[in-house]
């Protein structure tokens, strides 16, 4: 059986155990060629597991929710057991990101939902940078509430962000080597990045150079190209690592 039919089965499985009633499910598949944890803010204990290389893993999502989920990348315990990531760490010292919200440890691609019922809002964005490739794409579903007419589109970041990553943004691990490219608010602490203390939220150098080569990615906090994208009536969305 090929992939496509494989979901197609499960979705009519699921739809049987659910009756079939309008939940928001997300298919999340990490084709990297490494291990991810999953993450997100508010907390969802299901999303915090080891996600080996070609793991599918499905949420059915709460009728009302607003957050993002993110991928933690190169993480391990210590000898005290304190488990940390070099990207993307909870930065709670335990694979379990629920507890008191801390800010991840930057940086990290956000994919950020807000869901109302059937009407799902979403996007990929790097306002705190890039760590991992990733893409939604509706299954099926309508454009709604302002955001555009037809049918609900892909959103994705999946280029190579560190091509084009400049020196200043680079982070890197304790040996030094390259782990994911900050945004500039986060790297250089300048309110005009970060759209603060009264700073015309305007593109600048660094995000016009992200959107470059991810132009469906949101890359400073007032970017609305392309706009924030609300869909209703999608069957799925199909979140993916490192899309091939």
């Amino acid at each position: 059986m090929d992939r496509k039919a494989f979901l197609s089965h499960l979705l009519i499985l699921l739809l049987l155990i659910s009756g079939g009633q309008c939940e928001v499910k997300l298919f999340i598949e990490n084709q990297c060629s490494y291990t991810v944890w999953f993450a997100a803010n508010p907390a969802d204990g299901d999303a915090n597991a080891e996600k080996a290389p070609g793991t599918l893993e499905i949420f059915i999502m709460p009728d009302t929710w607003s957050g993002s989920i993110w991928a933690r990348t190169k993480c391990s315990n210590n000898e005290s057991f304190y488990f940390s990531c070099e990207t993307g760490d909870c930065n709670l010292g335990s694979v379990d990101c629920q507890g008191p919200p801390n800010p991840p440890t930057y940086p990290a691609t956000f994919l950020n939902l807000g869901i109302d019922k059937s009407v799902v809002t979403y996007e990929v964005s790097l306002n705190h940078g890039f760590n991992v490739p990733m893409r939604i794409r509706p299954d099926g579903g309508s454009l709604t509430g302002g955001s555009g007419s037809g049918p609900c589109p892909v959103v994705d970041c999946i280029a190579d962000i560190g091509n084009v990553c400049p020196p200043e943004l680079v982070a890197t691990n304790k040996d030094g080597a390259y782990v994911g490219c900050n945004s500039a608010c986060d790297a250089l602490k300048d309110p005009k990045y970060c759209c603060t203390e009264g700073q015309a939220c305007q593109p600048n150098q660094y995000s016009q150079a992200f959107k470059k080569v991810c132009g469906l990615a949101h890359t400073y906090p007032a970017d609305n190209n392309p706009p924030l994208y609300k869909c209703t009536g999608a069957i799925s969305y199909n979140i993916t690592l490192c899309p091939l």
